[in-house]
C-alpha cells in the first residue's frame, strides 16, 4: 500500500530535498508540493492526501496555521512538521502534529515519522497526540500530560490543572481550555469547574445543589448548565 503526500515548505532546496527523500521510500505513492499555506490549502481542496509534511515558518498562513485549519477537515490528514525551528514542538502536538522532524532530515529520522503517520491512517483516524502541558515545579518547567488531568479549576485568567499527584498553575484561562480539550472528553460543569468524563464517580443532578463527584473531591454543577453536563456524562 503507498501513499499520497502533500509537502509545504517555502524553501526550495528543502523542498527538493524532501521531494528526493519520499521518493526514494517505497511506501510514497503520488507527492504533492506547496511553496506556501496558501498554496498548500488549494492543493488540499483538490487532492486527497493522506499525510502532509509542513515547515513550521512561512510567509503569511504559517505551518501551525495550516494544521489548525486542517483540524476543520472532515478526513484530516496526518501532519507531520519539518522545521528547524526547535522551539514549537509543543505547539505542534497541540494541533496533533503525528510527528516533528528537526532539520537538516535524515533519511532513517523521516521514515519513522512517515511510519507513524502511516499506522495512524490505518487506525482510521490521525493520530492525536496527547498534548503536553509546561508547567513550573520550583525553578523547573516540566511537561504534564492533558490524560493525567482530572479536574480544572478557573482562578480569574489562570487556571489550576489537578491530577492525582498533585495541582499546577498555569497562564491559561479555563473558556480556553473548554474549546480546546472538548473533544478530548472534558465537560464544563461550572463558570469554575472543568471535569475530565472518565474521572467523574458519580452524579446528583437533582435538587437545589446539583453536584458531580471524583474520588477525591465533590464538584458543585451549575444548574444552567445540569441537561448538558448529564447528557454529556451519561452519554460517555
Amino acid at each position: 500500500m503507498t501513499v499520497d503526500i502533500l509537502i509545504a515548505d517555502d524553501e526550495a532546496p528543502a523542498l527538493d530535498e524532501l521531494t528526493a527523500l519520499l521518493r526514494a521510500d517505497a511506501r510514497v505513492g503520488e507527492i504533492y508540493r506547496a511553496s506556501s499555506g496558501a498554496a498548500a490549502l488549494r492543493v488540499l481542496s483538490e487532492a486527497s492526501v493522506s499525510v502532509v509534511f509542513l515547515d513550521i515558518h512561512m510567509p503569511g498562513l504559517s505551518g501551525l496555521d495550516l494544521a489548525r485549519a486542517l483540524q476543520q477537515f472532515q478526513q484530516r490528514p496526518a501532519v507531520i512538521f519539518v522545521t528547524a525551528d526547535d522551539s514549537r514542538a509543543i505547539e505542534a502536538f497541540d494541533v496533533a502534529a503525528v510527528d516533528y522532524v528537526l532539520k537538516p532530515v535524515r533519511a532513517e529520522r523521516l521514515a519513522v515519522a512517515l511510519g507513524r503517520a502511516i499506522d495512524a491512517n490505518l487506525a482510521g483516524a490521525p493520530a492525536v497526540a496527547d498534548e503536553k502541558i509546561p508547567v513550573t515545579v520550583g525553578s523547573d518547567t516540566r511537561l504534564i500530560r492533558r490524560a493525567d488531568v482530572r479536574w480544572v479549576h478557573a482562578q480569574g485568567d489562570y487556571s489550576r490543572l489537578w491530577t492525582a499527584s498533585g495541582s499546577h498553575l498555569i497562564r491559561t484561562p479555563i473558556s480556553e481550555l473548554e474549546e480546546r480539550w472538548h473533544s478530548a472528553g472534558f465537560v464544563r460543569i461550572h463558570r469554575s469547574y472543568l471535569v475530565h468524563r472518565d474521572a467523574v464517580t458519580s452524579l446528583h443532578l437533582s435538587g437545589n445543589t446539583p453536584t458531580v463527584t471524583l474520588a477525591e473531591i465533590e464538584l458543585p454543577v451549575s444548574r444552567r448548565l445540569t441537561a448538558s453536563v448529564r447528557e454529556r456524562l451519561l452519554r460517555s
